[in-house]
């Protein structure tokens, strides 16, 4: 009996440790300590709740905190009564134009797509962490009911939990500090008076190591860090096939060495320049000196206005000595709105992110692509012959390169003259000069 006393104080004095550590962001009565941006909807207290009502020719509008925090942890409880997309900006700041942008914990009701928890870089980088890459997280979110969330801070380690599920794990630097934000987004014609609802919302500043939730081993961690490896990376055996500073574990694909001039490394960037727009007319296409076959690449990329090129795998440079760029599967890099390949091909085969000319890209949720001038993340999967491509964290395409709907693509592609096109064993990994100027950093990768 005695230590079943005991026990019971330790929990009972934990516990109320741990709630005197928490600070609530919103007293029940007013909104003392917040103030509206951007758009024109409407923040309301009812019966203790915070409500945001939709308005329409709005934009975007955020109740904020006027207090900014850096390392914590937020929770609260969310309810939509109807499919309102909404969200909480974290470590956000804001435009000239009382535009909000920064980071976001998403609110999704959409069935179709349903990435509660999921990151969002509002107004600036687009997604971070959709739920494409955590895919058991869609169910944890449910329409009409009330819904606890929470999101942990920790220098550039960002985690999300929904319904006490493990949502989101970002590791990423840009930004530090800044403001809470309850968003009431803009709606089109037919969704006038649809509300989103907040109760419960309160932080904790000290001590976010010791409190913060365990990870699911089975969410993966997505990191923007620049030409870096994580901790987590590293136990996963990934490693830097770059390493941001030299030509090291690289060559020129119809050379011995790499390229004397017109690839160029500054800033942890490696570059090719512009020339004449043609295939491997300038410095020429760059290989790893290493073959892979089963692998995970993941990298990051940046094209200029109108540019084309490309990241080849499954590479065999001995077959194309001549004119042209080295012979491999193709993940297309290519400014969709401004170069004409995207309209050639078939059906989308030649657009960003596709399987170049054999296989078109799905569309990436909503359509958000990024553009000329914004860094892109691509990942390439091949295990066993089955390949996948991921654009900015969505798959858009997958095939076996052993299937017979494999085989028919490249018999009635370009690809038909080489033999045993895309099914070789291995292949060297490929950087594609096409005469306009691409960059890439933060290239890594590890093998199965």
């Amino acid at each position: 009996m005695r230590n079943y006393l005991i026990t019971g104080l330790f929990l009972l004095t934990f516990l109320n440790t741990y709630a005197q550590d928490w600070r609530s962001l919103f007293n029940g009565k007013n909104l003392d300590g917040w103030e509206t941006h951007g758009g024109k909807a409407i923040f309301d207290i009812e019966d203790g709740v915070i409500v945001g009502k939709a308005v329409l020719n709005s934009q975007n509008t955020f109740l904020c905190t006027k207090e900014r925090f850096s390392d914590f942890i937020l929770e609260f409880d969310v309810f939509l009564p109807n499919n309102l997309n909404s969200g909480v900006q974290f470590r956000s700041n804001i435009k000239a134009n009382d535009r909000v942008y920064g980071y976001q914990c998403e609110i999704d009701p959409d069935g179709s797509r349903a990435w509660t928890g999921g990151i969002y870089d509002e107004a600036n980088r687009g997604w971070l962490y959709p739920l494409s890459r955590n895919e058991k997280t869609r169910s944890a979110f449910q329409l009409g009911r009330w819904v606890p969330i929470r999101i942990e801070c920790l220098g550039n380690d960002i985690r999300t939990f929904v319904n006490g599920t493990h949502a989101s794990w970002l590791i990423d630097d840009l930004t530090r500090e800044g403001l809470i934000g309850l968003q009431v987004h803009s709606i089109r014609k037919g969704q006038e008076g649809f509300q989103v609802k907040w109760r419960n919302i309160r932080i904790l500043t000290e001590d976010i190591e010791k409190y913060r939730h365990p990870i699911d081993p089975a969410v993966p961690q997505i990191s923007y860090l620049k030409n870096e490896l994580t901790a987590w990376e590293k136990a996963k055996g990934f490693r830097l096939l770059w390493d941001g500073k030299t030509s090291d574990g690289w060559r020129g694909a119809k050379l011995d060495g790499f390229p004397e001039s017109g690839w160029t490394i500054e800033d942890g960037v490696l570059t090719v320049e512009a020339t004449d727009g043609g295939e491997s007319t300038g410095p020429g296409d760059i290989v790893t000196t290493k073959n892979y076959s089963n692998f995970e690449l993941e990298l990051e990329f940046m094209f200029t206005e109108g540019a084309n090129s490309g990241i080849k795998y499954f590479v065999d440079p001995t077959l194309n000595k001549g004119a042209g760029s080295a012979i491999g599967c193709e993940f297309q890099i290519l400014d969709d709105k401004r170069h004409p390949d995207a309209k050639m091909g078939v059906m989308g085969n030649r657009t960003l992110g596709s399987l170049y000319d054999l296989i078109a890209k799905k569309a990436p949720s909503r359509g958000r692509l990024r553009g000329a001038g914004m860094w892109q993340k691509a990942r390439i999967v091949s295990r066993d012959g089955k390949v996948e491509h991921w654009l900015n964290n969505e798959k858009v395409v997958e095939y076996d390169r052993y299937s017979q709907m494999f085989e028919a693509l490249v018999n009635y592609s370009k690809y038909q003259k080489w033999e045993n096109f895309g099914r070789w064993p291995e292949g060297l990994i490929l950087l594609q000069d096409h005469g306009n100027e691409v960059s890439f950093r933060s290239i890594k990768i590890r093998e199965f």
